[in-house]
């Protein structure tokens, strides 16, 4: 078994049990902070396929702004067992039925994984998802919609600014 194997079967293992942690925890600041676990992880897959981009994406995106919103959100709510409300029998019949249906297309991708394999294997040239190769095309190729996008989102930022300040 090489080391690459060995960092994929821990790293899956580490986003299972995070993933069942968050289902499965009490405390919602427990089930966002294992959440985040889950986020580190699969950058760390992400890492393993070569596409560093993804990963550093994923983690400044999801696991640092998303996880402070969804705290943030959960700390103002002041989510107490007191005003929980009873889920009702239909509540959880269908998400029995949505989870079993999950399982059944989980388990159709898990047999025909060979095929899928073999399909990404023909394509596969390792040098994919680097940076590297993102900027020289993002900033040859796509230089123009690059631009527009940052005018917009500049755009945007100075809207907020003006909506926010007070008179």
């Amino acid at each position: 078994m090489s080391a690459t194997q060995i960092i994929f079967w821990f790293l899956s293992a580490l986003a299972l049990v995070s993933a069942l942690m968050v289902l499965f925890s009490k405390n919602p600041v427990h089930s966002v902070l294992w959440l985040i676990a889950v986020f580190f992880a699969i950058s760390g897959h992400y890492i393993l396929l070569n596409a560093q981009f993804l990963a550093i994406v994923n983690l400044i995106v999801y696991a640092g702004a998303i996880m402070v919103l969804f705290l943030f959100v959960i700390m103002l709510m002041n989510l107490n067992k007191d005003m929980e409300s009873q889920k009702n029998l239909w509540m959880k019949l269908a998400g029995t039925i949505s989870g079993g249906c999950l399982l059944m297309i989980l388990v159709s991708l898990v047999r025909q994984s060979p095929e899928i394999a073999g399909k990404i294997a023909e394509v596969k040239t390792g040098d994919i998802g680097l940076i590297g190769n993102l900027g020289k095309v993002l900033f040859n190729e796509y230089v123009v919609p690059f631009e527009i996008s940052s005018v917009l989102f500049l755009s945007a930022m100075i809207g907020a600014i003006v909506i926010g300040k007070k008179d």
